[in-house]
């Protein structure tokens, strides 16, 4: 078929496609059952390889010549010769470790046959030559595609868990399927990726002590008991990300960032924010920076009589932390002394992975949803987060709960991660236009309750933490956070990823590394950095320390304008 031809068959097919969603939405019909765009990549990705037919048949001739190769080595194997096959794995690959794959030539063919299949449609967002935005969704959509469809997703194609089958007398088979039943009931058809029920917030998670001492229509601000007989005199204000609730900086005993400080001396606080519903749809970033963490700053300093305040920010918390500290010095109030940054990002322009949900065409769509709602589920962010790490997120309990009728397992993390929150239309609406779509932050062009920020009128010392293995937060784009301030910054990147990366005491796995430089280029920072043992926790208490202040007696629990209203971790960090 002619070029030209082709492209008008494939312009009226998504043009028709997108006019009747749009039909559809305007009537309240339906919701865009494609909000990511996704499907509509791969139709772009399907109908781009039809545009290039030079590249799809170089695709298929490759792929053909490496099938053909799995049937021959599939014979000598049959021989008893060991010859290799096409496909080479991948050694960080974990779905087919079992010996099966590679002594038995049947289950060595579906190997083989399945990554040159995946080889092929990842190959097709390529080879379509789409613009950056559509082919990254394409290969993404594909990707997952490939994945869902993998031979150890099913039960005749796994030979572990027919090997399971076997040995449990088939009692694993009857588990898997009780529990993919219950996940159909009960949590959207998706499998269960934790066993919530040893975990309970105030007890064994968010259990390290203290006061609820402010509540408003936003936030609980808590203050921990003192753990030691004297304090720093500068107290430490966490802001934690409102896209989870706060306690993954207290996660559990011994594995507590918010223990770990005030083990070592400091006086500290956090924000607890409320679970948004429908009545919360008109808040605005500008509410989260005036009643947020505007108000715990001024609860913070009326407590403790303390003129500076560190702020620890945590992701989203991170970035508040940021525009709010430039709010205030603008208007010349120097009340954030030093800041730590943990996986927070200001520069936006290289958001790695998640750049594949926040294009403009994605936030327009998530728009709409939103203002028919009122905000957005938490179990939308969940899956978006998922669908980043699929195999290591959501295959992976295919097999272990519904193949292996395994249960998941009980690990605080996942306790911490299931339970989500939601998040208020118009702030998140506002937020993902002005970050992730404009970038306006950086540019000198982000205006918050009638003020222009500016990151350069920062002049704070500044303890920077990037993860190495951090999806959300790519560590060089954390890193570029040392290009917009003034003050002196330490930049530290961990091992783990974004959350265990915070999650992070002192472990013999873990390691850190640091430098006294810090130059423009990422690459050049880690090239001349030190590589230590140990975990980040370490070296932020000495940092921390050296800006805390003199010791002192610790200051009292609330006060006279801030009277205790019950104990921690509070009411709103038990909403649903």
């Amino acid at each position: 078929m002619p070029n030209g031809v082709t492209q008008s068959y494939g312009f009226r097919a998504e043009t028709m496609f997108e006019k009747a969603v749009q039909a559809a939405e305007a009537v309240g019909f339906i919701d865009d059952p494609d909000t990511a765009l996704f499907g509509r990549a791969v139709a772009s990705a399907v109908l781009g390889v039809a545009r290039h037919p030079f590249k799809g048949t170089e695709l298929t001739y490759r792929v053909g010549s490496e099938l053909i190769g799995t049937a021959l080595v599939t014979v000598n194997r049959s021989l008893g010769l060991s010859t290799p096959g096409p496909m080479a794995i991948d050694p960080k690959d974990r779905r087919f470790t079992d010996p099966t794959w590679e002594d038995n030539p049947a289950y060595y063919a579906i190997r083989q046959a399945y990554l040159a299949l995946r080889q092929y449609a990842l190959g097709s967002a390529e080879a379509a030559q789409l613009d950056p935005v559509a082919a990254r969704k394409a290969h993404v959509a594909l990707e997952f595609l490939a994945d869902a469809l993998a031979p150890t997703n099913f039960l005749l194609t796994n030979p572990a868990a027919l090997k399971r089958a076997f040995e449990t007398g088939g009692r694993s088979v009857v588990s898997g399927l009780w529990n993919f039943a219950d996940d159909v009931l009960h949590n959207n058809g998706r499998p269960q990726q934790v066993d919530r029920t040893p975990f309970e917030v105030g007890r064994n998670l968010a259990a390290t002590p203290s006061r609820v001492v402010h509540r408003n229509d936003l936030i609980e601000v808590l203050q921990y008991l003192p753990q030691t007989e004297q304090v720093h005199q500068i107290p430490i204000l966490c802001s934690p990300p409102w896209i989870n609730k706060y306690y993954i900086m207290d996660l559990a005993p011994g594995r507590s960032f918010i223990e770990w400080a005030v083990q070592h001396g400091h006086t500290v606080f956090a924000i607890s924010y409320r679970n948004p519903d429908r009545t919360m749809a008109d808040t605005t970033m500008d509410d989260y920076l005036i009643q947020g963490l505007g108000t715990a700053l001024d609860v913070v300093c009326d407590i403790t009589g303390s003129a500076k305040v560190h702020v620890v920010g945590l992701c989203l918390g991170g970035a508040m932390t940021m525009m709010t500290a430039a709010y205030l010095a603008s208007a010349g109030d120097d009340r954030i002394g030093a800041i730590t940054l943990l996986n927070a990002m200001v520069d936006f322009a290289e958001p790695g992975p998640l750049g594949t949900f926040t294009d403009p065409s994605t936030v327009a769509i998530l728009e709409k949803k939103m203002a028919r709602k009122g905000y957005l589920d938490g179990t939308e962010m969940s899956g978006t987060f998922d669908m980043l790490r699929p195999n290591d997120l959501i295959f992976n309990y295919v097999v272990s709960n519904w193949l292996m009728g395994q249960s998941p397992p009980a690990f605080d993390l996942l306790a911490w991660n299931a339970d989500s929150t939601r998040m208020p239309a118009r702030m998140h609406a506002f937020y993902l236009r002005a970050c992730y779509v404009e970038n306006r932050f950086v540019a000198g062009e982000l205006e918050l309750a009638g003020r222009r920020l500016h990151l350069g009128d920062l002049s704070q010392p500044l303890y920077i933490v990037a993860a190495v293995n951090d999806h959300i937060v790519p560590w060089k784009s954390s890193y570029a956070t040392t290009d917009y301030v003034g003050g002196p910054v330490r930049f530290v990147l961990s091992s783990g990823g974004h959350i265990a990366g915070v999650v992070n005491p002192p472990n013999p796995k873990a390691w850190y590394m640091t430098s006294d430089e810090t130059p423009a280029a990422p690459e050049e920072w880690r090239a001349g950095a030190e590589k230590h043992p140990g975990s980040w926790w370490d070296d932020w208490a000495v940092w921390s320390a050296e800006r805390g202040g003199q010791m002192v007696d610790p200051p009292p629990v609330g006060g006279a304008e801030h009277r205790v209203l019950g104990e921690g971790p509070g009411e709103y960090v038990r909403l649903q």
